[in-house]
């Protein structure tokens, strides 16, 4: 997932030097963990669409601002979350999504392929709070360390760990309603 610091930071001076394949390589590389995190967050597909394509206008018109004195990711994460904040306060979504409306999902052949796993996973991330789905992409799916997530969250260690640990919990509680006995399977 991650490319390394050296072909990011030469992505991003071509990029700044007006080179657009350039820019293109850094949004292809990075689009889909970007939407990941802004639906982990929105929890509405068409919209995420649209707010990945504004948090990557706001990259490109301050890419030269960029300080090369972390990773490119880290700096371009932390966008996608302010992006993505702004606009939940911007329609004021912030009521809660009702976790009883996830149905049990019947599993054939008592095998869950990848493909399978990842619809299930995506589905409970989408029923838990916002901040909780974000951490957990970010820690779990994108092995970030606590500090990293600080970086690109803006949240405090402490508000990290507690959202990985309720996340945990209510992320297993959701599988747990999507498959019943068949969760084993998953885990």
């Amino acid at each position: 997932m991650k490319a390394s610091i050296e072909k990011e930071y030469e992505w991003v001076r071509n990029a700044i030097a007006g080179d657009g394949i350039a820019f293109r390589k850094l949004v292809d590389h990075y689009k889909d963990y970007s939407l990941s995190i802004i639906r982990s967050i929105l929890k509405d597909p068409i919209k995420s669409e649209d707010v990945l394509q504004d948090a990557f206008m706001k990259v490109y018109k301050n890419l030269d601002k960029f300080r090369f004195d972390a990773s490119f990711s880290t700096w371009l994460y932390r966008i996608m979350v302010n992006t993505s904040y702004n606009e939940l306060k911007k329609n004021k979504k912030y009521t809660e999504l009702n976790s009883e409306k996830i149905d049990k999902i019947p599993v054939e052949q008592n095998e869950l392929k990848l493909k399978d796993q990842q619809k299930f996973i995506n589905r409970a991330l989408d029923v838990l709070k916002p901040d909780e789905a974000l951490v957990l992409r970010l820690h779990y799916l994108n092995e970030m360390k606590i500090r990293e997530i600080e970086e690109i969250t803006g949240f405090k260690s402490s508000k990290i760990k507690v959202d990985l640990h309720r996340g945990r919990a209510n992320f297993h509680r959701q599988l747990q309603k999507l498959l019943g006995k068949d969760i084993n399977q998953l885990l």
